[in-house]
């Protein structure tokens, strides 16, 4: 292996695949998204073409000779096995029969050439995130990330490293079950998660809570809001956060109410792993300033410590949303690298 390796992180999406390399030195050789195209909807056979062509697209953006790259990170949505094996059920992105319990580390890395190291995207943003924070101490710390998107995403860390757990779903933060005494306002129903669950934190801290659940609720407390006369329940989701921005009253306890529910979330992490930092991510890094400031500070006062922890843990944002996958999948390469080397 070449002394001055590479490893290219590869981000995989339902419409684009983002690219990003990694040198040695743990110094990253873009600055911004390379996407081209994903295909997924293509099958397996397209997507993993794709792929590669997201490899040699990135390869030729930074000028890096293809013999220099030591591994590949590789990040998908789930959900996947710990070696990156598509649920035999199907996902939201790969639904088509032909992907169900394909093995997409295995294509890739047969296409390829080079061994692909598989994290779902949540555990790959988590690792960034926690990378980026404590820079030359993350071996020496750990961290809970919860992503919030169309769903509850996250990811455990410990000592610089991913728990993927047996079956590879360790991390699923959005399907921790927590208590909804004080959460919900009277009178307002159990909320109910697209895998069955109720009463599980993606029902109420994700856009999909907001759909289902919590939107159509506030709607009745308020008749004569503007988002009546959205399109959808769908639409009016998304306007939800540019409300928030502006101080809408409905909008703000919509947020409260998620805000809650990630405070549960960590006081459950705190009492079961008790991590050095908390990290939330998602559509809020991007909102106005004060509106994200408030958020977090929302979840920081719902989140139960005792005085010990208080002192000791930190509160922080996911940065750089978009790339986060690419870059967690391309540290997790490099660990593996490292980890071997040693």
């Amino acid at each position: 292996m070449s002394e001055d390796w590479v490893v290219v992180g590869l981000d995989n999406g339902g419409t684009a695949n983002n690219a990003t390399v990694l040198d040695h030195t743990g110094a990253f050789l873009v600055d911004g998204l390379v996407e081209v195209p994903s295909r997924v909807l293509e099958g397996p056979e397209v997507a993993v073409e794709a792929l590669a062509g997201a490899f040699d697209n990135i390869l030729q953006v930074t000028r890096v000779d293809r013999l220099r790259v030591a591994a590949v990170g590789l990040d998908t949505p789930g959900p996947a096995s710990a070696d990156g094996v598509i649920s035999s059920k199907g996902a939201t992105n790969f639904s088509a029969p032909a992907w169900w319990g394909f093995d997409f580390r295995a294509g890739l890395e047969e296409r390829l050439g080079l061994p692909v190291v598989y994290n779902n995207d949540g555990n790959a943003a988590a690792l960034y995130a926690h990378h980026r924070y404590f820079a030359a101490e993350a071996h020496h710390k750990s961290s809970v990330s919860a992503i919030v998107g169309t769903g509850l995403g996250g990811g455990v860390v410990e000592q610089g490293r991913v728990i993927r757990g047996t079956a590879g779903m360790a991390g699923e933060l959005g399907h921790v079950h927590i208590p909804m005494h004080g959460l919900l306002e009277e009178g307002q129903p159990l909320p109910s998660c697209g895998c069955g669950f109720l009463g599980d934190v993606e029902s109420v801290s994700s856009l999909t809570g907001i759909v289902r659940n919590l939107l159509p609720y506030w709607l009745t407390r308020y008749p004569d809001h503007p988002l009546h006369g959205a399109d959808s329940l769908k639409a009016a989701a998304k306007q939800v956060r540019s409300f928030a921005e502006q101080g809408d009253e409905l909008a703000l306890k919509i947020f409260e109410q998620q805000a809650m529910g990630l405070g549960r979330l960590f006081t459950i992490a705190a009492n079961f792993t008790d991590p050095d930092c908390y990290f939330v991510g998602g559509g809020v890094v991007e909102a106005a300033p004060h509106f994200r400031d408030w958020f977090l500070e929302r979840v920081k006062e719902h989140t139960l410590l005792r005085e010990e922890q208080v002192a000791a843990a930190v509160f922080s944002l996911v940065p750089d949303r978009d790339m986060a996958g690419a870059r967690g999948a391309a540290i997790a390469a490099a660990e593996s690298i490292v980890f071997k080397i040693a």
